[in-house]
């Protein structure tokens, strides 16, 4: 069975985001071993240099490609590509055909991701041109990895 994971720095606050991502996190499970993976957010004062931003992204970086180990590896940046549900959908099962075992979706803090997880990601991934808050990116990815796996399922979700 497929392992996807969500690594994400940074908790979510609000119940109704964590209670949305745990829906979906059930609704996952005949379909995939899901998880979501938190890593803590770097604390910067109020207004960071960009050294420090830069410093901060790093040592977040390395938190996140630990995480991911050697699972295949999308990033979800501005720079990214975006998908249809169908493509998202074809690109998890292709992946899945070719005998990778598990997959890692990767949301950075509100400072982005660093280059050397933007560079070590297998893919890129934008999910829209709009800018989304992270807990809500969280809540999307979610919904729309459950929405791939009924896609290739043939369920009654997607219609």
């Amino acid at each position: 069975m497929l392992t996807v994971n969500i690594i994400c720095v940074g908790k979510l606050k609000e119940a109704y985001w964590r209670e949305a991502c745990a829906e979906y996190s059930k609704r996952l499970r005949p379909f995939c071993e899901f998880s979501i993976i938190e890593l803590s957010e770097s604390r910067l004062p109020e207004n960071p240099s960009t050294a420090q931003i830069t410093s901060e992204l790093k040592t977040e970086g390395a938190k996140i490609l630990s995480a991911a180990g050697s699972s295949a590896l999308f990033a979800l940046c501005i720079e990214g590509s975006q998908f249809s549900s169908e493509k998202f959908a074809e690109r998890i099962n292709t992946l899945s055909v070719n005998g990778i075992s598990a997959i890692s979706f990767v949301i950075g803090s509100s400072f982005g991701l660093s280059e050397e997880v933007k560079q070590k990601a297998d893919f890129k991934l934008s999910m829209s041109s709009m800018t989304f808050p992270h807990q809500l990116a969280r809540v999307i990815l979610c919904e729309q990895t459950y929405r791939a796996f009924q896609i290739l399922n043939h369920g009654k979700y997607h219609k």
